[in-house]
């Protein structure tokens, strides 16, 4: 009897010891979780678009001289907006990169929902050395957050031949009202057979524009109050997209590819959005020589300028573990980098919004796709006149009320009483 009683006392320890080792195992894992940094000596960031954001990366870790390793990583935008809320919301830090890339008009929602979670930048960068449109954006309480990236800054692309044909100059196309766009984009059609651009009447990018060229937005100052029925510049861009419609320029286009589409194939004579379209414009060769770019056309009212922003992204550190070398690799790299800057532009097609960069070489290269100007360097010069608003934290889903209510203005409804129901539903919802 005493063997057995030995023999399960023998067995009940080794069990005990099994399941402590166990135990051990399972926080030392933890540990290593938390000091991963520690040990790989690597910061992680996450992006976006390989192309454009992810080659940007590529190209500022080539140029960084640090001691520390960068694992890039890259993410669907709409997967990184989820995997931030979902570890942000709970609390919980573990498995978030280092350095995040958000989109401009996103930024304010993360800031102030999770005030702690992101590391401030203030001494990291000189806030004065980049555009003040994008240091608005990227900041809060006075505590600068994010180091802004690539500009949005927005331009009109023309097709000359189209122009000329209806007994236009580039000239006649520069620095104008939309109410003069609609009016030359007539003759164009009548002409020609073009439309003048496309619209998607799900994404409202052109509203946007209009509204920021004369310092308004969706929401009031404090960036989270609806500013939709008593907004003027709003109700003057609903006017405008309405003119467009009545004046049938404008072809309609359900997605990403059709809208590149249309001016690759010749079917429209402009397209007024952000800079970042011009390798897709250029996809066209055969088209080389036939394209010009001029300031965006401005709402036509008082304080409006010929200038604005379309999209724009900016780099964030999280507040984790490594943040204080993943502040430096932004700083040595995007936060500061001329030579980067240069290459981003000669490499990526990345317009920044870092000052000293566009004194560079490569802001100055003339462009034969575009009848040899130097449309870089317009665009920086155009960065500078680009009014600052604060997008808040809830533009899309204010402009998912804001596309409903544009239906039935088109459909016959008051344009007061549109604005009016669509200022009541956002209040309803962002309470």
């Amino acid at each position: 009897m005493k063997k057995y009683v030995w023999i399960v006392l023998m067995s009940i320890g080794w069990l005990v010891l099994v399941a402590c080792s166990s135990g051990e195992e399972t926080n030392n894992s933890s540990n290593e979780g938390t000091t991963e940094y520690e040990e790989t000596n690597a910061i992680t960031a996450w992006a976006w678009d390989p192309a454009f954001n992810i080659a940007a990366l590529e190209h500022a870790k080539e140029a960084y001289s640090g001691d520390y390793d960068v694992v890039i990583v890259e993410n669907a935008q709409d997967d990184i907006i989820q995997k931030l809320n979902t570890g942000l919301s709970s609390g919980t830090t573990k498995g978030m990169p280092n350095i995040v890339l958000i989109e401009d008009y996103r930024a304010q929602s993360f800031l102030q929902a999770y005030p702690d979670a992101f590391h401030p930048l203030t001494d990291v960068i000189n806030t004065d050395e980049f555009a003040d449109y994008k240091t608005a954006t990227t900041s809060l309480d006075g505590k600068q957050y994010g180091v802004p990236f690539d500009s949005g800054v927005a331009g009109l692309y023309v097709r000359t031949d189209f122009l000329e044909e209806a007994g236009y100059t580039v000239e006649d196309v520069s620095n104008i009202t939309w109410a003069e766009y609609i009016e030359i984009g007539k003759d164009v059609k009548e002409a020609t057979g073009k439309n003048m651009l496309t619209l998607d009447p799900n994404d409202l990018g052109q509203i946007r524009m209009m509204m920021q060229s004369n310092g308004s937005w969706y929401v009031k100052e404090d960036g989270s109050t609806p500013h939709i029925s008593e907004n003027e510049s709003l109700k003057k861009a609903f006017e405008v997209y309405k003119g467009m419609m009545d004046a049938d320029i404008a072809k309609i286009v359900s997605d990403w590819s059709q809208f590149v589409g249309a001016f690759n194939s010749g079917d429209v004579a402009s397209v007024p959005t952000g800079n970042w379209i011009t390798p897709s414009v250029k996809q066209a060769a055969e088209q080389s020589g036939k394209w010009a770019v001029v300031p965006i056309p401005r709402l036509d009212m008082e304080g409006a300028v010929n200038a604005s922003n379309l999209g724009g992204s900016s780099w964030y550190v999280l507040n984790v573990e490594g943040k204080e070398q993943a502040a430096d690799f932004l700083a040595n790299t995007f936060g500061s980098n001329v030579e980067l800057y240069q290459t981003l532009v000669q490499e990526v097609g990345a317009v920044g919004t870092y000052s000293p960069a566009t004194e560079g070489d490569a802001y100055a290269v003339e462009d034969e796709f575009f009848g040899g100007e130097q449309i870089v360097s317009k665009f920086s010069e155009w960065t500078d006149d680009i009014p600052g608003v604060n997008y808040g934290q809830h533009t899309y889903a204010i402009e998912d009320i804001i596309v409903t209510g544009m239906q039935d203005y088109l459909n016959g409804t008051e344009l007061s009483q549109v604005l009016e129901n669509a200022q009541s539903q956002a209040e309803a919802q962002l309470k």
